[in-house]
């Protein structure tokens, strides 16, 4: 009787394993947040080259796709928020084929729900008030675009997009940029220091398009969010966090947008 010889199995070397890896985290950024800097930095250069000064000109973030018609909005609202998380899905789908437990090695996940969520609330409070008194003073001294948060109609679903889109955002953020770039980065071989301000380098970099004062707040931010979490060695607090300071921003800019004098609009 034959004998089927038992198949051979080649374990792929550490610089083809490396070279692998490094491929996949190029690819990842260049769906997500990696394009969203280059899309930054074109329209930084447009406000620039643009007449006027930057404090003059505006950067909406959430805006209507399509104005007068709040059914096909709120469609075009939903899909954008949905289609966003995509990369999210492709993060959780690549750790899982190499044995991990989908998001749950980086932290999260609703196992400490209750800590995460103090944990991001305590960031949150710390980062927003520093966070609007910077933006405040670049826009004053011309570094910075007026950011308006939101430019939504007032219909039924207004806030509930907002919230919706911020949570969008920091599942998208941290995930990407915070938890799964520095998992890489250090798989890589990167020095912490070397990730570090790569992951923060590259949060500022997709704010640029708010100016200056955006680009250098976020970094500044990046740089918090990863100390903690290394500290932490979970995501979920920092989500929470971003979370936290987005909800607040939109919700916040809806209700008094034009009623306090402290707050610019264009």
């Amino acid at each position: 009787m034959r004998t089927e010889p038992e198949p051979v199995v080649v374990e792929p070397r550490e610089d083809g394993r490396r070279s692998v890896l490094r491929t996949e985290t190029l690819l990842v950024l260049a769906l997500s947040l990696g394009a969203s800097g280059v899309s930054a930095l074109i329209s930084f250069i447009g406000s620039l080259t643009k007449p006027g000064g930057l404090k003059d000109q505006a950067a909406t973030l959430n805006g209507s796709y399509a104005p007068g018609r709040p059914w096909l909005d709120l469609t075009w609202q939903l899909f954008g928020i949905t289609t966003a998380l995509v990369p999210v899905l492709l993060v959780a789908h690549l750790l899982t084929r190499e044995g991990e437990p989908g998001l749950r090695v980086l932290g999260f996940d609703r196992t400490r729900p209750g800590p995460d969520l103090a944990r991001g609330a305590l960031v949150a409070a710390g980062i927003g008030s520093a966070g609007l008194a910077f933006y405040l003073a670049a826009r004053a001294t011309g570094f910075n675009l007026t950011v308006v948060p939101e430019a939504l109609p007032d219909v039924w679903w207004k806030f509930p997009v907002l919230v919706l889109s911020a949570v969008q955002n920091a599942v998208v953020e941290e995930v990407i940029v915070l938890a799964y770039l520095l998992r890489r980065l250090g798989q890589l071989g990167w020095s912490p220091t070397a990730a570090l301000l790569a992951s923060s380098l590259l949060r500022g970099s997709y704010h640029l398009y708010q100016g200056v004062g955006g680009f250098v707040g976020n970094v500044v931010m990046g740089v918090v969010f990863v100390l903690a979490y290394r500290r932490w060695g979970r995501v979920g607090p920092l989500v929470a966090a971003h979370a936290l300071l987005d909800v607040v921003a939109f919700g916040g800019y809806a209700l008094l947008a034009g009623k306090v004098g402290w707050l610019p609009t264009p």
